[in-house]
């Protein structure tokens, strides 16, 4: 922290109101005292750090005077000088800005800065950090999040704000905030769907707003500019064109010739001829484009940008800046600057070494970046007039919490050098990495020492093959026997890809390798999977399984044909069956009866439920739902994965180029120490996650069974049948038309507010989101609190519900025996309550007070709880010995953490930090610690008598 003397000014807000919360309260003044500066890189290059991630970034004039505008990834909104003042911070609600539009509306000489909110409100703030109104479009309480915002002026010169979202309105309003207007899309809207069938019903001829921008004309009016969407991974949407106030668009284009879906819009008049153009940018893997679409004739041209360097999921985003008496343009993808001629040529480049959240162009041709991906906290200016910018942003090494991370984490990389595992500490468990780059130098040695020297981790070969083309004639299932994966070869006999695969074996522990995927899981013929597995000789194979996501009707042929069958097998040669699924399916798809036997544990010791955790809003749900399987005996171990658009929960604004994978680096810990031994973490910097291995194989992270564990709650839930709306609304992750107003009204789940019209959205309070997992949010939690310890999502182990035949046994009888008689269990379909014995229904709003009440008293009979912004684990590593595991739970938006630890049934008489040899006094009922920014922190508590 900086010496107050050189802290810059910042404005404290005076009107802070009484609906803040403590929690708020405390954040607010903790952001205040955050050091702040601004360092200037040199030649065009400045960077402001804010101590915030921030994730959108506007330019704003007050008395004509320009200022940044920052809307930070916890909700906050910045106001930043030019000089590295930052002036202000002022939280709003605490969820996620989807859009600002920073304009005048009131003639005060000041911009307004209007904010659309993830909590299906627009905030109008003004110059000075004062919030002057609010909108909200009902009273309901279930609001969808308000995703687009800006103003237009009329042929007098009046401003209106116009905002939408996913409720399928377009709202103008006046400078106070009043409503004015309503324009249902559902008047013009010529969208069609194409939902599957069994997935829940999309509704025609209506639309969510992507982006709202004006569009100036020639005598100082605006037409309103409409990007709509119904689906934010699959369609490139429509355009409508509509005069202020008008209900009918006066211009559709129902399709947008792009090639995927737009995750960026500019309006731009470069050339100052009064004709406008509309710079839209693609959001998907491998398309990287910009389209420039005229307005006036409809007519687009796409630029493809390529050589972009590792492929990725990024959004394409373009502005233009002055170049003399003409303009280039400014086009950004990862981490690439490209500048173009008006015409598309000359094209030049400038490589960075980071991606960023977002661009901006000010009124004075200066570039503003949003801060970097995977954890910055800058605001970066570039002064495109200076000619050494390029360079400058090439060399550029963020300050802020990027340059902290990096020093956090080379800190822990020279602690573990002198780590010595304690004598009484049990060898580590195996631990299975499937996939890491063996061609690069550096990790490739660090690989061969830790063979060379460790047990654990254990690095396997990845094999890959080309299809198998074999006669499906004989399947008795015509969905199956059809299907193909159009990104797949089908060349291959059996006995070419028995020579493709089995040689990987050879100096290795073991192969991984895809066996199918959800597209086609018959890309091999079972004998020759058999083959394959009996072709080891012993040899330890992992079959990766990904995305499973077809109904369980559809699914119940081939998980009897083709699933349980190899699964058998691999019990039988030393073999698992990786199985990446999807969304919700770890917690509510695997209950349907078709997954009975898996549920029942008769595959425990080769099926591993891992997660395709891509477009996923519930991490939080398949991490208690694999961890519940497991703690229950229906499987014998779980996995993980993390890859490059693990970040990307919304397909429309994929800003998930990560360079530094600080996210997955904490992820891959936490999991560990929760138990998971099978891990999947692909196209990322394998040497800076390397750190992890070295921590596994020395023993300072310790990989516990699921008897060692002591922070599991005694509360669980557990699944019966699956409520159909629970699993309708928790796989459709692509469309975001689903809102239905009535619906939620008179429906309450147990785990709500699932599908993509949810956005980032607030969980309610009744949720298991909410009360257990304690995340506020549908976003990357993957890194959840769990403040009362982890509640497990398991199968029913009591009353009418269970199955007491189950080889898999009793919960109880497979976790620590502190457990024995105080687990707690709550029975759930995912939409209500029941009692044991069948005969009566809970709501999920009735019913949460006796819930929350249970896990209160069940956090009270765990030896430790922790309070605060982290993800925590604690196992019994020895009689009188606890090690607790502290990860930053800002999954994208890391930060040092103050927590408290609290002891309850147990008596310590020390806490030590195991890589630092930092101790606390532990002889009292509570302690406060920090954890680095970016990083996590292993302890060891040392009690008075064995637990």
């Amino acid at each position: 922290m900086l010496d107050a003397s050189n802290a810059p000014r910042i404005k404290i807000l005076s009107t802070m109101k009484k609906q803040f919360t403590m929690r708020y309260i405390h954040l607010f003044l903790a952001l205040m005292v955050t050091a702040q500066f601004i360092e200037a890189s040199g030649n065009g290059v400045d960077s402001i750090d804010t101590g915030l991630t921030v994730m959108k970034v506007r330019s704003a004039a007050d008395s004509g005077e320009p200022f940044i505008v920052g809307g930070s990834y916890e909700g906050i909104v910045i106001r930043a000088e030019y000089d590295g003042t930052i002036e202000w911070k002022r939280p709003l609600s605490g969820y996620m800005i989807h859009d600002i539009w920073c304009q005048d509306i009131n003639g005060d000489n000041c911009d307004e800065i209007l904010v659309a909110n993830a909590d299906g409100m627009l905030y109008c703030i003004d110059s000075d950090g004062i919030v002057l109104w609010k909108f909200k479009p009902n009273d309901s309480g279930h609001l969808p999040p308000m995703y687009a915002v800006c103003v237009i002026r009329d042929e007098d010169g009046t401003p209106w704000v116009v905002c939408g979202g996913f409720d399928y309105n377009i709202y103008y309003l006046s400078n106070k905030g009043q409503l004015v207007k309503t324009i249902p899309s559902s008047g013009y809207s010529n969208f069609k769907t194409f939902a599957k069938k069994g997935k829940m019903k999309t509704p025609e001829q209506v639309h969510a707003v992507n982006f709202l921008r004006p569009l100036p004309q020639p005598d100082g009016s605006d037409i309103l500019f409409v990007h709509a969407m119904n689906n934010h991974m699959q369609t490139p949407g429509a355009i409508y064109q509509f005069k202020p106030l008008q209900e009918k668009p006066f211009y559709t284009l129902d399709r947008v010739d792009a090639p995927s879906t737009i995750g960026d819009l500019h309006i731009t008049n470069a050339d100052d001829t009064g004709k406008c153009q509309v710079l839209l940018g693609t959001s998907k893997l491998g398309r990287d484009s910009i389209i420039r679409f005229d307005p006036e004739t409809g007519d687009s041209i796409t630029f493809k940008m390529t050589n972009l360097g590792a492929a990725g999921y990024r959004v394409a985003q373009a502005v233009t800046i002055p170049d003399g008496s003409s303009y280039r343009y400014f086009m950004m993808a990862g981490t690439h600057i490209l500048l173009l001629d008006p015409d598309f040529g000359s094209e030049q480049r400038a490589v960075g070494k980071y991606a960023f959240n977002d661009i901006w162009r000010d009124s004075h041709g200066r570039v503003l970046l949003a801060s970097n991906q995977s954890g910055g906290s800058c605001i970066h200016v570039i002064n495109t007039s200076d000619p050494g910018w390029e360079q400058a942003f090439a060399n550029l090494n963020p300050p802020g919490k990027i340059e902290r991370i990096l020093r956090n984490s080379d800190v822990v990389r020279s602690q573990i050098k002198n780590f010595r595992k304690p004598a009484w500490q049990r060898d580590a468990l195996p631990v299975y990495l499937t996939w890491a780059n063996k061609k690069d130098r550096q990790t490739k040695e660090l690989i061969e020492e830790i063979s060379a020297k460790y047990d654990s981790p254990i690095f396997l070969n990845s094999a890959s093959s080309d299809k198998e083309k074999w006669d499906r004639s004989g399947l008795d299932n015509e969905l199956f026997r059809n299907k193909r994966d159009k990104r797949m070869k089908y060349t291959l006999t059996q006995q070419e890809v028995l020579d493709n695969l089995l040689p990987s074996h050879e100096g290795a522990p073991g192969i991984a390798y895809w066996v199918g995927h959800g597209n086609d899981p018959y890309m091999f013929q079972l004998s020759t999977t058999k083959k394959v597995l009996d072709g080891a000789k012993g040899n330890k194979t992992v079959m990766i399984l990904p995305e499973m996501e077809e109904s369980a009707e559809a699914s119940r042929f081939v998980i009897n044909d083709l699933v349980y069958p190899i699964a058998e097998h691999a019990a039988k040669t030393n073999a698992n069956l990786f199985m990446r699924s999807k969304n919700v399916f770890w917690s509510a798809t695997v209950y349907e009866d078709v997954w009975a036997d898996l549920i029942a544990g008769k595959y425990a010791k080769s099926i591993v439920p891992s997660m395709e955790e891509t477009t996923d809003n519930t991490p939080e749900l398949s991490l208690s739902g694999r961890i519940g399987l497991w703690a229950g005996g229906a499987v014998d171990s779980w996995g993980m994965r993390c890859s490059r658009d693990n970040p990307s929960f919304d397909r429309a604004r994929q800003h998930s180029y990560q360079r530094l994978p600080n996210h997955f680096l904490r992820a891959f810990v936490y999991r560990l120490a929760m138990g998971a031994q099978y891990v999947n973490n692909t196209y990322v910097d394998q040497y800076y996650m390397s750190v992890v291995w070295e921590l596994v194989a020395k023993g300072a992270l310790y990989v516990p069974k699921r008897s060692e564990i002591v922070s599991f709650s005694p509360v669980h839930v557990s699944m019966t049948h699956p409520d159909h709306d629970y699993i309708n609304q928790g796989t459709n992750t692509k469309w975001t038309n689903l809102y239905d107003l009535e619906f939620e009204k008179t429906n309450t789940f147990v785990f709500g507010r699932l599908h993509d019209a949810w956005m980032a959205s607030p969980v309610n309070d009744w949720d298991f989101s909410s009360y257990a997992a304690n995340v506020r949010d549908r976003r990357q939690n993957f890194l959840p609190p769990f403040n009362s310890g982890m509640v497990l999502i398991t199968p029913p182990q009591s009353g009418v519900f269970a199955d007491d035949k189950a080889p898999r046994g009793r919960l109880e009888d497979h976790l620590h025996p502190m457990y024995r008689g105080i687990l707690k269990e709550f029975i759930t379909d995912g939409r209500h309550y029941y009692s044991a014995d069948g005969n009566n229904t809970y709501g999920a709003r009735a019913h949460v007070g006796t819930v929350r009440k249970a896990l209160e008293q069940g956090k009270r009979q765990l030896p430790v709880s922790v309070d605060g912004e982290v993800a925590w684990v604690v196992a019994q590593v020895a009689p009188k010995t606890l090690r607790l595991t502290l990860v930053d739970s800002g999954y994208l938006n890391p930060g040092r953490r103050s927590v408290k630890v609290h002891f309850h049934t147990v008596n310590p008489v020390g806490m030590t930090d195991i890589l630092s040899g930092e101790s606390f006094d532990a002889r009292k009922s509570e302690l406060e610690v920090e954890v680095p920014c970016g990083l996590f922190r292993f302890f060891d508590i040392q009690l008075t008598e064995p637990l």
